[in-house]
């Protein structure tokens, strides 16, 4: 763990100018309350139109992240904390899709996801499937503050404990806790993103790779990679956190990732 958070004013210029690709999760890094803000997403098209490679690191489902690899300014997406990548080829107007397990892997593992499922929503009083749960290929996603009253955090423990009972990973985003059989998460699927598709080699090539997260399911990511960023809701968290990023910016959700933007943006 780092010792201390730095201010993300404390990240030198020329380590700035020397970055190539920025990672991001979506939920509260990228998007505010739940929306995605002009402001945010205008400064992910200035950093993707200045040259830098952009990619989303998502816990969301499938079916958004075919959306997100074909009409964002992207060049990549990995989806449901691992499961997967997807990167849209637009001038052969093709969809490269890898996942970590087979077709035939993953729809088992729903089967018994689905029945988890049902028995975690009549554990806990207030948790719900989450409503993007019928766009997901290979994790279950339980609510507990997105479209339901905010449950106490007693509850959210109790929800990864159930996973976990199963078998299951499980990992607490800043709005649901994702549960999968397999064994994967967000950095596993990212290095083999850069690698196969850009033929970066992460460890190697450490300090051209920003990754802005804000929750505990951001952690592999934090401790991994040397130039990390928590937007300024990430202290929310603080506590549930394994490894924490290196510097924190001083706006939260999007507007930090904003901030981050920009400084980078400032020294190119």
């Amino acid at each position: 763990m780092h010792p201390k958070l730095k201010p993300l004013t404390e990240f030198p210029a020329d380590e700035r100018r020397d970055i190539r690709f920025v990672l991001f999760d979506i939920d509260d890094t990228l998007t505010t309350g739940g929306r995605l803000t002009s402001q945010a997403y205008g400064a992910l098209e200035e950093l993707q139109s200045a040259g830098l490679k952009t990619a989303a690191i998502t816990g969301r489902p499938a079916g958004w992240c075919d959306h997100i690899a074909r009409m964002w300014p992207v060049d990549g997406v990995v989806g449901e904390n691992g499961a997967f990548y997807y990167r849209y080829d637009h001038s052969a107007r093709r969809m490269i899709r890898r996942y970590v397990e087979n077709e035939a892997t993953r729809a088992r593992n729903r089967e018994r996801l689905e029945k988890l499922g049902r028995h975690i929503v009549n554990e806990i009083p207030g948790a719900a499937i989450s409503t993007d749960q019928f766009c997901r290929e290979a994790d279950l996603t339980i609510d507990y503050c997105e479209d339901v009253p905010a449950l106490a955090e007693s509850d959210v423990m109790r929800i990864v404990e159930l996973f976990k009972e199963a078998g299951a990973h499980a990992k607490i985003s800043s709005i649901h806790v994702n549960g999968w059989f397999g064994d994967y998460d967000k950095l596993t699927m990212t290095t083999r993103l850069l690698t196969e598709e850009f033929g970066i080699d992460p460890e190697k090539e450490n300090e051209k790779i920003v990754f802005a997260g804000d929750s505990p399911n951001d952690a592999p990511m934090f401790g991994f990679f040397q130039n990390a960023i928590g937007v300024a809701n990430l202290l929310e968290f603080r506590d549930h956190l394994d490894t924490e990023p290196a510097y924190v910016t001083n706006a939260p959700s999007g507007s930090g990732f904003t901030e981050l933007a920009r400084a980078l943006l400032e020294v190119r």
